[in-house]
């Protein structure tokens, strides 16, 4: 009923629904989610406060803060993320999503710090909460405490091709090359089968010596996407279409979820195929939904794309990969 657009039908089922369960997480989310989906945001908050009062979860906690930053009230989104961190000390993306309200929306950065700090206190294996506490402290400080952070976060998690590109980037986006060269030459030794440090070693390394990167990625990991994708990239920036075309499908079979594959080949398809290719591979993006990467999530994740289809998101990270020269 709900995709066939009937509202009211689909609240009288979801309705028995909470007859039958009404503890369910999964049942609230759904009824907040249909509200929410025809903007009835009064009604899908009232859900949401009964929720946290029936079926307090993570998700739900989360889902509570998403609505109020989507409607802008950044106050009531961090007084509930205070509530639920409070409940759930360990969740690591309470401090990430209050980290980056105080961060990006209010520009209040040593608050950020705080709820960065705190994090990472109970959340030491969390990836992302260091890289947002290296980022901050890189915009705000400089690379000097960004490095420190990063090499913490490396001295609690040994050995993680993650942490050890971001400490990779972090040099070469402050001119510091053979730092940067260094450090990839210890992320290979330590992490000799990671794809994602393959990857970029591929992408970052001079030209005439990208082919020889490559050949050495594939015999370590020929079955990595993200290894898959930078060939493909290799040949797409020497003009070899058809060879870069078959490495780029390659890729998105792999792994269907990776949204970064699927915008690089979108746009190489915008740029040597046909309509008809252009058109067919949009519809196998749709069809595959794809949730993660990097460039994908940093659209897909943005407050103002949050009700975006998955061919919006795609062409939003097009458009976003024009802008950097990358397409």
């Amino acid at each position: 009923r709900w995709v066939q657009g009937d509202v009211p039908g689909s609240r009288a089922i979801l309705m028995e629904a909470f007859a039958a369960n009404p503890d369910s997480e999964q049942v609230w989310l759904a009824a907040v989610k249909l509200e929410w989906e025809n903007n009835e945001f009064e009604r899908a908050r009232i859900l949401l406060a009964k929720a946290r009062a029936r079926a307090p979860t993570e998700r739900v906690w989360m889902k509570s803060a998403l609505l109020e930053r989507e409607l802008g009230d950044i106050g009531e989104e961090l007084e509930l993320l205070d509530k639920a961190i409070r409940q759930y000390p360990t969740f690591a993306k309470f401090y990430m999503m209050a980290g980056q309200a105080c961060d990006e929306v209010q520009e209040q950065y040593e608050r950020a710090r705080k709820y960065y700090q705190a994090g990472l206190s109970r959340c030491p294996h969390s990836l992302p909460l260091w890289t947002l506490a290296a980022k901050l402290e890189e915009k705000t400080s400089g690379p000097t405490k960004a490095r420190s952070i990063l090499e913490l976060a490396r001295l609690k998690n040994p050995k993680n091709p993650v942490l050890l590109r971001e400490a990779i980037r972090l040099e070469r986006r402050h001119g510091n090359s053979k730092l940067a060269e260094n450090l990839t030459a210890k992320a290979l030794q330590d992490c000799p089968s990671s794809g994602i440090i393959w990857a970029e070693e591929i992408s970052c390394a001079p030209r005439h010596q990208q082919r020889a990167r490559s050949v050495e990625a594939l015999k370590r990991c020929d079955n990595d996407p993200n290894v898959i994708l930078a060939v493909a990239v290799l040949f797409q920036n020497e003009r070899k279409v058809a060879k870069s075309r078959k490495w780029f499908n390659r890729a998105v079979a792999l792994d269907p979820d990776l949204g970064d594959a699927w915008a690089l080949f979108y746009a190489f398809e915008l740029q040597h195929g046909k309509k008809e290719d252009q058109e067919e591979l949009l519809k196998r993006c749709v069809a595959a939904e794809p949730t993660h990467g990097e460039l994908w999530c940093g659209t897909s994740k943005k407050t103002e794309n949050r009700r975006c289809n998955t061919e919006t998101i795609l062409k939003k990270v097009v458009a976003a990969l024009a802008g950097i020269g990358q397409a």
